[in-house]
């Protein structure tokens, strides 16, 4: 017989029939007499034309929910691991599972009793997947306030059962708009998650009530908690609760961030508001300073994946990394990725204080530690070749060209790989020493930096010699090999914090100069550290030089260098290129100015 609303009844009419077809009255004469509590109730019919409408379907739905009272427990997940795990543990205590999709299928496969969602909701699942469990039947269920009788009577009126725990991951979105570049914009818009969020939202908002689950890592902590007196339940339920928000959070980011790709005009690089989710990594012993607490994150953004750099370096060896040998194998890294022939980099306090190119890799470890070998005991030394096992014995052995006896000493080793061999023999060297293997950070990234209240985004500094002309300046032009040394000595000074001043020669940094508040004093101190080899070499700076006379111009010309390389724009770039002509030195322009603070 079918089932009619009355939409329009005597006061009389309508008592009789709520009294007759109370769900509520049904259920609670049956509250304990099965896990699948159903009940109907067929209304006679009315013959009140035009006044009734059909509710086949809801009174359909309302058969096929469990009652309040039941336990129940929602799993519906995209990551399906340890979901046997779970779903045992789960229905060990009683719990009835409800399950959508896949997940139902995995389960019943698996020999863990199901009732699928369309069971609840009487509903089957429609528009190619997208709604499953948007419905009153699962909502309402999680939803509901265990201690307002209002919601309680509300389920009972509607023949709504309670869910207690909600185990849900969402669709891999993340990893499928990263596993390759032609995702189209139609596949990634199906792969974003709406039903799973909002079970997440509803369960963490409801966490008093419902304990809500979204990493398989904690499924053993669930269980655990839910064998035991639950005495701390509330502190319990709600770091659940916050690692769910967190979960649609990030999910949500990346979508974001996915979109403003897809929708962006070329050359719009700056959204006009954007999310950065970060992933704790490992809670560091202390900060800059042992005073300061400190942790380190992982950046999940999308255009990360695959962007290689120190965050998702591999550690073979050694203790584990602190605040500042993050900083400094950050910016070795950097700095020797740069280099497209092989390369070593020794970096103190984030300045590399030694820089060798050399066809055999073995001589530029060796001169690059020979151009301050004072700064580079305790260091970060990086390489752009693989070390092998000539190479690890090399650094292993080496000796201090300060004394030739003292073994040198560093931090971190960071290359983009190691033979066996050359492991083995590198981890020789100290039990502390710390060795990385990295993947070449990626160029064409944002650089954050904080300030008080805010954020400043920059494009991150790629430029390249490749990227510029060395503009000739002064009468005299630099002859080939000066001019492969100013470019080294301008790839060297862009990673030298401001005031910088370099000095090279033949693909080797002789002396460095930096973080001085004006030009002439990190000038002298680069010419300090080079000495006489600074004779015929070449000098990069920074940024222009604000005056040439009796300054750092002409103190580099006395001092025999044999071409400058910087960025021009000053008022008084003509008095350089006249000091420059008046000592016979060539004088380059970049256009491009390298400060770094």
């Amino acid at each position: 017989m079918p089932v009619y609303f009355l939409s329009s009844l005597t006061p009389a009419a309508a008592t009789s029939l709520r009294s007759l077809c109370s769900p509520r009255r049904f259920l609670h004469n049956r509250f304990d007499v099965s896990n699948q509590l159903s009940f109907s109730c067929a209304l006679p019919e009315v013959s009140s034309r035009g006044s009734l409408v059909s509710v086949r379907a809801m009174a359909g739905a309302a058969s096929a929910s469990t009652p309040t009272g039941t336990k129940q427990a929602l799993i519906s997940l995209s990551d399906k691991r340890d979901l046997a795990l779970i779903a045992n543990g789960l229905k060990e205590l009683g719990y009835t599972i409800v399950s959508t999709g896949g997940t139902a299928s995995a389960l019943e496969k698996a020999g863990v009793p199901v009732t699928k969602v369309e069971q609840i909701t009487n509903f089957p699942e429609m528009l190619d997947g997208r709604v499953k469990t948007l419905h009153p039947s699962v909502h309402g269920g999680i939803l509901a306030r265990r201690d307002q009788n209002h919601h309680m009577e509300a389920l009972n009126a509607h023949g709504i059962g309670t869910f207690d725990v909600v185990v849900v991951n969402l669709y891999p979105f993340y990893d499928k708009v990263t596993s390759s570049d032609s995702v189209s914009f139609e596949d990634g818009i199906e792969n974003i998650d709406i039903g799973g969020p909002t079970m997440i939202r509803a369960a963490a908002k409801n966490h008093r009530d419902v304990l809500v689950v979204v990493d398989h890592n904690d499924y053993p902590a669930l269980l655990k908690f839910l064998k035991g007196d639950q005495t701390d339940g509330g502190r319990f339920r709600k770091e659940l609760a916050w690692k769910a928000f967190q979960h649609v959070a990030a999910y949500d980011a990346a979508v974001s961030e996915w979109l403003w790709k897809q929708t962006s005009e070329e050359g719009d690089i700056f959204p006009p508001s954007f999310t950065v989710p970060l992933s704790l990594n490992s809670t560091l012993r202390y900060g800059e300073n042992p005073h300061q607490k400190a942790a380190f994150y992982v950046d999940k953004s999308l255009s990360l994946v695959n962007a290689g750099g120190i965050a998702t370096a591999i550690q073979h060896h050694g203790k584990e990394m602190s605040y500042n040998n993050y900083l400094d194998a950050d910016a070795a890294w950097n700095c020797v990725s740069e280099f497209d022939g092989p390369t070593c980099v020794i970096v103190k306090h984030t300045n590399p204080c030694g820089v060798a190119l050399r066809e055999n890799i073995l001589e530029a470890y060796r001169l690059a530690v020979k151009a301050d070998p004072v700064s580079a005991f305790g260091g970060i030394v990086a390489f752009n070749t693989t070390i092998d096992e000539d190479l690890a014995r090399e650094i292993r052995e080496f000796r201090s060209p300060t004394d030739g006896e003292t073994r040198m000493f560093y931090e971190i080793v960071v290359a983009p790989s190691y033979t066996p061999k050359g492991l083995e023999i590198l981890k020789g060297k100290s039990k502390a020493l710390r060795i990385l293997e990295a993947k070449k950070t990626s160029k064409g990234l944002h650089s954050l930096r904080q300030v008080g209240g805010g954020w400043l985004v920059q494009e991150s500094d790629d430029v390249t010699p490749q990227d510029i002309s060395f503009e000739v300046q002064s009468q005299r032009a630099a002859d080939e090999k000066e001019l492969s040394d100013a470019k080294f000595a301008w790839l060297c000074v862009k990673h030298v914090k401001s005031n910088a001043i370099v000095i090279a020669k033949n693909n080797c940094m002789l002396g460095m100069g930096s973080g001085q508040p004006n030009r002439v004093e990190s000038l002298r101190i680069a010419f300090k550290k080079a000495g006489e080899e600074a004779k015929g070499a070449a000098l990069a700076s920074d940024a222009f030089f604000p005056f040439a006379w009796k300054d750092a111009v002409e103190e580099a010309c006395q001092n025999g260098i044999g071409v400058i390389a910087e960025p021009g724009g000053s008022m008084r770039d003509g008095d350089a290129i006249d000091c420059c002509n008046k000592y016979g030195v060539s004088l380059l322009f970049t256009k491009i100015r390298h400060f770094r603070h």
